[in-house]
């Protein structure tokens, strides 16, 4: 007796939709794990601003890049992760200045302009950098509405933060602006990496690549007064470093090379209306109408982005 494999056999259908079954579950881990990454990173600009009143821009960007990238080589060398080849050593050159450097010091520059708030503005523009950066490094190629969703969601974060923050300067809006560039360019170039590596394994690989620059430039910026710093500070520096710093890119990176690069950098529209959500259950801060419904439209966004992305 045969057994027919032709296209439409039930064994072939049987096998398709087993196929399709995996891929859903990998693509839904993957945007379970961007939601994560966006949440801790939700917490990095506010912790910033608090960190930058009692250290220099330049001191917390080093130091806790060091202070991450010594979690991170405890955690390589635990679990006895081999070196990446010699071809993605540029690829994790390119990430390290994009998310290790570049975007935690120009954030650091610009928020000595600007307050937390109005840098929400800039952050509504991340996504669209990612995506496109996914476009031009990773080999995303989403449907033209995916843009228009992106477009849209980008522009009610950015006019939603401008309607609450007036405190504009050229300095720190240009900052601003060069971080998301930088940024955008790190999290395509670490999810195309992701993919092969592991999403941890980037950004520790990363972090130990800036580890030697990042040592001596926190040597050179130490504090003059170490009791003149508030202890509010150091929390900032701490969560900075452990969370924005490497487990916030655990599940990020993850998410994006499971989920997409383009769709799931969507999720970022998310996170000001994070931060905001919980500034209103940690500090009481209240939470209006306009909030809950533009948030809401942007979930629509997300949404219609993941389905063209």
């Amino acid at each position: 007796m045969e057994v027919s494999l032709g296209p439409f056999s039930p064994l072939a259908l049987a096998l398709q939709q087993s196929k399709r079954g995996s891929e859903m579950r990998t693509e839904a881990d993957g945007w379970i794990s961007g939601l994560l990454g966006v949440v801790i990173f939700s917490g990095s600009l506010p912790a910033t601003r608090v960190a930058v009143a009692g250290f220099s821009p330049l001191f917390l960007t080093s130091a806790r890049a060091v202070i991450a990238a010594a979690l991170a080589l405890c955690l390589l060398a635990t679990l006895r992760q081999k070196r990446p080849a010699r071809a993605d050593v540029g690829s994790l050159i390119v990430v390290a200045l994009g998310v290790v450097v570049g975007f935690p010091l120009l954030t650091a520059l610009a928020l000595q302009h600007v307050t937390a708030a109005h840098s929400i503005v800039f952050i509504g523009l991340l996504p669209i950098s990612t995506a496109l950066f996914g476009v031009l490094r990773g080999g995303d190629r989403p449907k033209p509405a995916f843009w228009v969703f992106s477009a849209l969601g980008s522009a009610l974060v950015a006019g939603f933060a401008l309607s609450r923050s007036s405190s504009g300067s050229v300095p720190g809006d240009c900052l601003m602006l060069a971080a998301i560039v930088v940024c955008g360019l790190g999290y395509a170039e670490g999810a195309s990496l992701a993919r092969r590596l592991g999403g941890w394994q980037v950004i520790s690989w990363a972090l130990a690549i800036a580890l030697p620059v990042m040592t001596v430039a926190t040597l050179l910026t130490l504090p003059t007064h170490w009791g003149a710093i508030a202890p509010s500070a150091w929390l900032g520096l701490g969560y900075v470093s452990v969370f924005s710093m490497l487990i916030g890119f655990v599940f990020w990176y993850r998410g994006l090379a499971l989920g997409g690069i383009a769709g799931v950098s969507q999720l970022q529209l998310l996170q000001p209306f994070f931060g905001l959500a919980l500034a209103g259950l940690l500090l009481g801060e209240p939470v209006d109408w306009l909030m809950a419904t533009i948030c809401g439209v942007v979930v629509l966004c997300v949404a219609g982005a993941k389905r063209f992305a």
